[in-house]
């Protein structure tokens, strides 16, 4: 899944009670609900791994 911004890959940042995913080029952070709709198989794999994502 690549970045709105920059177009560099984004990783997912797990921290305490949420999930974000971050772009490793940029360094910046997007909530579940602002990317959804572009997730990608690889990503949604990924967030399979976690019971609940927290949004705040």
């Amino acid at each position: 899944m690549k970045c709105r911004e920059c177009a560099h890959k984004l990783e997912v940042l797990r921290s305490c009670r949420r999930i974000r995913l971050r772009c490793t080029g940029c360094k910046r952070e997007y909530q579940i609900h602002e990317v959804a709709s572009d997730l990608d198989p690889e990503t949604e794999k990924l967030l399979e791994n976690y019971t609940t994502i927290i949004y705040d």
